[in-house]
């Protein structure tokens, strides 16, 4: 079984107020896009309640880094009491949701995804002496480039909500 090393935990966002789920969903696939990361919706809820609508998008984007490790990287967002409004921003009327929004990140580092080590004891023991001995530095740099990509990813949504508050 792979091992899954966590290396950013529920690191969180919350933003109130004009936005548009389109154009947040919209960056998030051209960053994936741009990074290399395969994505994959585990979750999409859409519900009408009367306050407004509540919307939850749970997507799971993942990247082979080498043979041995790849990084995966969960973005949770939830919208609620959402209602569409039409605001005039240099003379065009343009429809932007009104609500909030709240985002979950988390990031793995998974080694030995493909399970190459784990068909006889010997081989688990020789990969645990490996890990810890020689590929120390090696996973090390691995974890700084996930924990790099999910903060620009967090700092490019974080700049994306701030263009809405005017």
């Amino acid at each position: 079984m792979a091992e899954r090393e966590v290396l950013v935990d529920k690191m969180r966002m919350t933003y109130e107020g004009l936005f548009s789920i389109l154009d947040i969903y919209k960056l998030m696939d051209e960053w994936f896009e741009e990074k290399g990361y395969d994505k994959r919706e585990a979750k999409n809820i859409e519900s009408v309640f009367p306050e407004g609508k509540y919307v939850e998008i749970v997507v799971e984007p993942w990247k082979k880094l080498t043979e041995y490790a790849k990084s995966v990287i969960k973005v949770r967002m939830i919208f609620s009491d959402i209602k569409e409004v039409e605001v005039e921003k240099d003379g065009v009327k343009v429809r932007l949701n009104q609500g909030k929004a709240h985002f979950v990140f988390d990031a793995y580092l998974e080694t030995d995804y493909e399970n190459r080590w784990e068909s006889k004891p010997t081989f688990f023991l020789i990969r645990t002496m490996f890990d810890k001995y020689f590929y120390k530095p090696y996973t090390s740099q691995l974890q700084g480039e996930v924990k790099d990509s999910i903060g620009d990813l967090h700092a490019r949504l974080k700049g994306l909500l701030n263009l809405y508050r005017y």
